[in-house]
């Protein structure tokens, strides 16, 4: 009888991580070449971009890694059956495969988490490229001989150091058998990376182009922050849902099983420490408790909605940022298409993929709009000093 594969083998570290830095060399390439003639700030710039970029692309596929069941593709971390490819695992994935033919070892399903270590690998080697560069150019400003980042350095260090974590969540996910807030939790934190990078590149951006910040209204401000909080509480309500396999809870649009108020259990589908498809006392979840985490999800859908609508309304008449207005609205179109395909049209993968896509691409455009704005200064009364008269023209 062999012996059970080790969860974590750090054998093939080393190889993982020089074929991160090969597959990254690409876009550092792209970047020199495209900017070679240009300042060390604007290269800092290009890359930021494409680093975030790149990283919305490794959001996407992971969301493919999910929706495919290939989160257990290889069920060790951070190789395959402590090899840094399926290739120089192809006898233990064979026998797995083979032992349980739709199981989640697979030789297509091994392929697709593995090629998912190695972009975020890449990605990480960005990050750090990032985090030099950026300390670089904030020494060199220091001495005089370059121009100032228009962000301090701690920004891509605590990027740096935030894709650390989602790495280390990104291993939980496997050696902890798809743990439900694990992976709601990596998937949220991908989400928040983006938002970092975001910030990170709109600065950048309008640094290059010497554009000033958008001006709005106080209380539209406050509605691009409002919206902001209701997207984030909606993205880790679908991260729920979709670690849970709750989207099939209900079939039927508006309503669900036929009913505006179905059987629904919240007290067993916000148990949120349990295994998947499990309680915490070893029994299994009900349907009604999967068919609480899916319509809280849409009811909170109806509000994020409402207010994504609002807010794009409201930024089309202040025209100060139509840019972003437009990506608002679009991609509102998109959230709610593809949610409505993922329910009736029996959870398509391109449309699944898409709604997470959707989801945070809208995090993306939340926090660009956020970064390209400021609220209007108030306006001050002039007053006349104590003992002093009023004079009108």
């Amino acid at each position: 009888m062999s012996e059970p594969q080790p969860l974590y083998d750090l054998a093939p570290m080393l190889e993982l991580m020089l074929l991160g830095l090969v597959i990254a060399l690409g876009p550092l390439a792209w970047v020199w070449v495209r900017n070679r003639r240009s300042s060390s700030l604007r290269r800092l710039q290009a890359l930021t971009v494409l680093t975030l970029f790149l990283t919305f692309d490794l959001v996407l596929f992971g969301a493919f890694t999910r929706l495919t069941d290939s989160g257990l593709g290889c069920p060790d971390w951070p190789g395959c059956y402590g090899s840094a490819s399926p290739v120089g695992a192809r006898a233990e994935i064979s026998a797995a495969q083979e032992a349980m033919p739709t199981g989640p070892v697979t030789h297509g399903k091994a392929w697709v988490e593995m090629i998912h270590r190695y972009l975020a690998t890449s990605v990480g080697v960005l990050i750090i490229v990032l985090t030099v560069s950026s300390w670089v150019q904030q020494r060199r400003a220091l001495r005089g001989a370059a121009e100032a980042p228009p962000l301090s350095p701690w920004w891509p260090t605590v990027t740096l150091l935030w894709v650390c974590l989602q790495g280390a969540f990104g291993a939980l996910t496997v050696t902890m058998k798809l743990f439900p807030a694990i992976v709601t939790l990596h998937l949220v934190g991908g989400l928040v990376l983006l938002a970092l990078l975001c910030v990170q590149a709109v600065r950048h951006t309008h640094a290059a182009q010497g554009r000033s910040l958008a001006v709005v209204s106080p209380a539209l401000r406050q509605g691009l922050v409002w919206t902001g909080l209701l997207l984030a509480l909606q993205v880790v309500l679908g991260g729920w849902v979709s670690t849970n396999y709750a989207v099939l809870a209900c079939t039927t649009f508006p309503t669900c099983q036929g009913s505006w108020w179905p059987a629904m259990d919240f007290a067993q589908g916000f148990q949120v420490w349990r295994k998947l498809g499990m309680l915490q006392d070893g029994s299994h979840i009900s349907f009604a408790g999967l068919t609480a985490i899916h319509y809280a999800h849409r009811l909170m859908a109806y509000a994020v909605l409402a207010a994504l609508a609002w807010l794009a309304w409201r930024l089309q008449r202040s025209g100060a940022l139509p840019a972003p207005t437009r990506w608002l609205a679009g991609l509102s179109v998109l959230q709610l298409a593809t949610g409505l395909s993922n329910v009736v049209l029996d959870w398509p993968l391109l449309a699944a993929v898409l709604h997470t896509g959707g989801a945070a691409a809208l995090v993306v455009v939340l926090t660009w709009a956020l970064v390209s704005s400021r609220a209007a200064s108030a306006p001050q009364e002039f007053s006349a000093p104590s003992g002093a008269s009023r004079v009108s023209a």
